[in-house]
């Protein structure tokens, strides 16, 4: 299969990609009446992107149908957002695709730094023997998206995708969104109960509905290139500050499948973002990085490049009236860190089961509140910590710069620096104080473990077959009662209570020894359980369906679990909705 040579590199779609063969799918106009199409859809998702995709595949989760609206025709083109972490796999496994991902990504957990010639920093991030996935897995976005339409294939009952539809006017009513839609030339009308706006950084739905996006853009600017070579490394990140090669610049390089290296430069200031993606402007570049490196004899080339500012901007709000906002559509954060796409992720899996909540009308709709209170925090968060990362990649003054270079210049031979280096890779939110968590009288009794509103930490545990199983694996659609070590009556208890539940609850249990109890499926022989969630027998956790704790508890008690369940469901009744009309069509 030929590769991409530099002459034909652009980023306006290549058919292949190092491999990677690009398919187009059919633009196809629905039945229309008078311009209209006919059949109103429960919920339409704009955007068809990695966040778009993954939030069908989550509605489906609870047989919830929905349209995907995809102004392209083919999987996006580039490596793009290329690392993908733990807790992202671990919402591909409650989605039911991650075994391509785990088969054709690539798994680091560590990195290295480097300030002109010399390494001054080795990071590693957080990986023990509780975990079954990989802190960290690079896979290029095309990837990504292809491995989900896959997915989608496999539920077109559920799921359809609107392929070369394009969003052209967006307007609500009181009980539903409608939108103009354009497929080849042919303009109609289309109606949802719910619009999920995932249209990336420059949403049409956003603009429709006269949202703005706050915060700061930053000045530093990046290019991002794939180039194809065999270097033979171990997959991790690698950073160099002023290198040798590039002087003034800061170099990102990562090792993608199908021998794929994405690098990520930045610019200098003056320098024209556009022309600078050009192949007589990359070539040089990388082949001063790859001469410093001592690789320059391997072969290489050059497969696609684009550009990237840094911002750290988002709404207000995620949620506006019937329309609920996603990933890049609802926030912008800096690449450093990975956690742009990765949130993305964590929206739509924290907002599906709260939709087919409402959907269902097992909760109100002030439920999708907590979205956005959850997920704006979560952005808050991130930005909190890549912002420390962005302005020491990219300094936004010359004060912050003499600083940034005194720290890079010390740090070899002082270690107490090195954490103002250190990347600070994405972590699994706390949403500390959601209104849908319960703090019982117990919660001052744990001295560590899964507090309410953190996701439960991966276990290893034996199933009754003798088998490995991991905790975070055996979660199922709905909210889950955890118990620890309880006898038989209490057991009884708590499935008679889950089995008259109004909100579908399932039961697991774990004990501290091997069993082959039909109605225990996992033990904890080695202790870990007990240790790692301060569980001594008869604990109890409540779970929501994103796998974050509601409430824990040191002993079952019906009414206790009963109540936590209804706040967490939104069904105390204890929040009026704060989402309003945004436009009212006439």
């Amino acid at each position: 299969m030929d590769a991409v040579t530099p002459e034909t590199m652009q980023e306006t779609k290549p058919e292949i990609m190092q491999g990677f063969v690009f398919h187009e799918h059919p633009a196809v106009v629905p039945p229309l009446v008078d311009g209209r199409e006919t059949k109103r859809h429960k919920v339409m998702i704009a955007g068809g992107g990695p966040v778009g995709l993954a939030a069908a595949l989550a509605l489906a989760k609870y047989g919830i149908p929905s349209v995907v609206i995809e102004a392209d025709t083919t999987v996006c083109k580039g490596s793009r957002a290329t690392c993908l972490s733990r807790r992202t796999f671990e919402i591909f496994d409650r989605l039911g695709v991650l075994d391509p991902f785990l088969e054709k990504g690539l798994g680091w957990t560590s990195g290295r730094s480097f300030h002109r010639g010399e390494e001054i920093l080795r990071f590693d991030m957080p990986h023990n023997s509780d975990q079954r996935l990989w802190p960290m897995t690079n896979l290029q976005q095309y990837y990504v998206e292809q491995f989900l339409v896959d997915a989608i294939d496999r539920h077109r009952d559920l799921i359809e995708v609107r392929w070369g539809a394009s969003v052209e006017s967006v307007t609500q009513h009181q009980d539903g969104v409608r939108l103009t839609l354009q497929t080849n030339g042919t303009s109609y009308a289309a109606e949802c109960d719910w619009l999920i706006a995932s249209d990336g950084a420059r949403s049409k739905v956003r603009q429709e509905l006269g949202l703005r996006l706050n915060g700061t853009a930053y000045e530093g600017r990046y290019i991002i290139v794939d180039v194809g070579v065999d270097l033979g490394w171990p997959t991790g990140r690698l950073a160099w500050f002023d290198p040798p090669s590039n002087p003034g610049r800061t170099m990102l390089m990562h090792r993608q499948p199908d021998n794929v290296w994405r690098l990520d430069y930045q610019l200098h200031p003056g320098e024209d973002a556009e022309a600078m993606t050009k192949p007589e402007q990359v070539i040089p570049v990388v082949k001063a990085h790859f001469k410093m490196l001592g690789v320059d004899d391997k072969p290489w080339h050059l497969i696609w490049s684009s550009t990237y500012r840094a911002s750290a901007l988002s709404l207000d709000e995620y949620v506006h009236g019937r329309v609920m906002f996603a990933g890049d559509a609802a926030h912008l954060v800096p690449i450093f860190g990975v956690r742009g796409l990765n949130s993305g992720f964590d929206d739509v899996f924290n907002l599906a089961w709260k939709l087919a909540g409402v959907i269902e009308g097992t909760s109100p709709t002030s439920l999708l509140d907590s979205y956005s209170h959850e997920r704006h925090f979560a952005w808050r968060t991130n930005i909190m910590h890549a912002m420390k990362s962005t302005e020491f990649m990219a300094p936004p003054s010359s004060g912050f710069r003499l600083m940034r270079d005194a720290v890079l210049s010390l740090a070899g031979k002082h270690p107490k620096l090195r954490s103002l280096i250190n990347p600070r890779q994405t972590s699994v939110i706390h949403y500390a104080d959601s209104p849908l968590n319960t703090y019982s009288a117990d919660e001052a009794s744990f001295a560590r473990g899964p507090a309410p509103g953190e996701a439960l930490p991966e276990i290893k545990l034996i199933d009754r077959d003798g088998n490995e199983a991991c905790i975070t694996a055996q979660l199922l659609d709905g909210f889950t009662l955890l118990s620890f070590g309880v006898d038989g009556k209490t057991q009884g208890a708590m499935a008679a209570w889950a089995a008259t539940a109004v909100i579908p609850v399932a039961t697991i249990a774990v004990r501290a020894t091997a069993t082959t109890d039909s109605k225990t499926a996992l033990s904890d022989p080695s202790g870990r359980f007990a240790e790692v969630y301060d569980a001594a027998p008869q604990a109890i956790f409540l779970v929501r369906p994103d796998g974050h704790v509601c409430a824990r508890w040191r002993s079952f008690d019906a009414d206790a679990v009963a109540a936590a369940l209804a706040k967490a469901s939104g069904a105390d009744g204890s929040k009026q909705s704060r989402a309003g009309t945004i436009k009212v069509a006439s």
